[in-house]
């Protein structure tokens, strides 16, 4: 466990659970923890992923079809990644111990090595820097294959307190799932799931797991009961909303592609992907800026 503290901000670092995070709190003048994001449970040394506060995605994020790709004529089937889930979701590095490269009281750095992987052979690094009201997140992966390939990044943080948040994210358009849970159309987003207006609405009540496009990097969330904003900024172009009805934390994951971009129409890069070239890289950052509210 690594802490990180600035000025008023904490964040504890999980390097053996696949790089994540623990905690991500504002503290009280007398040091009370109010979660930004979802904490881990305590007393649980070795979180599982999904009892995680956030945890990276790479080299892409959510689901490939079970069938895998194709990339300039190679075929590519990825095994899957979760028990009991036939799609490969959410790359290598949420399920992976990272190491510690170096490290100071307010910031962190991470590295995966994954040369023999298949298909996806790759280095990934991650930092973690907190400032007085802010924690940045950045992310690189290069490409140590033999061969091009089309990677994503992304980061999956947990929220808490759903019924009381309000979003505010723009998007031009949402990809319809079918009951595989992999995109079958893209439409303009429904009324209930338009987060564009200047003021932020309400989630869904009857929930939502979609990916969502044409997003300008920029989100907000309030919890006016709480005086809590968080401000998220990303050098990315879509995002993905899951806000599970009857559960206790909902999702709003930057990501720089949507769900199995790699076998949408028009192709991995049309749909945000980046073709690495052996040796080359692909860099994210995401930054998590927290306010009041007055």
């Amino acid at each position: 466990m690594i802490e990180l503290r600035k000025g008023g901000l904490r964040a504890v670092v999980l390097p053996a659970a696949g790089g994540g995070l623990a905690r991500f709190d504002r503290l009280a003048a007398d040091g009370t923890p109010q979660p930004v994001l979802r904490p881990a449970p305590d007393g649980v040394a070795q979180p599982l992923p999904g009892q995680l506060a956030c945890f990276p995605l790479v080299p892409w994020s959510n689901r490939i079809a079970p069938g895998g790709f194709e990339f300039e004529g190679r075929r590519y089937t990825p095994a899957p990644t979760r028990e009991g889930e036939p799609c490969p979701i959410h790359g290598d590095g949420w399920r992976l111990p990272w190491q510690v490269e170096s490290r100071d009281e307010s910031s962190v750095v991470l590295s995966l090595y994954r040369r023999d992987a298949s298909p996806f052979a790759f280095t990934a690094h991650m930092a973690y820097a907190l400032s007085a009201d802010s924690l940045r997140v950045t992310l690189k992966a290069t490409n140590n294959g033999a061969h091009a390939l089309p990677f994503g990044l992304g980061l999956h943080p947990w929220l808490p307190h759903p019924e009381e948040a309000r979003l505010r994210a723009a998007a031009d358009g949402v990809w319809l799932s079918g009951a595989d849970k992999l995109p079958s159309q893209r439409v303009a987003p429904p009324a209930a799931w338009d987060f564009s207006s200047a003021a932020p609405r309400p989630l869904p009540r009857e929930g939502v797991d979609n990916a969502f496009t044409g997003w300008d990097g920029r989100a907000q969330i309030d919890w006016p009961a709480r005086k809590l904003r968080l401000r998220i900024e990303a050098d990315m172009g879509y995002y993905i909303l899951y806000a599970p009805p009857g559960k206790d934390f909902f999702c709003f994951e930057p990501v720089d592609h949507p769900i199995n971009a790699f076998n949408l129409p028009d192709g991995a890069v049309a749909n945000g992907l980046t073709v690495l070239a052996p040796g080359q890289d692909l860099w994210r950052t995401v930054t998590f800026a927290v306010e009041d509210i007055a």
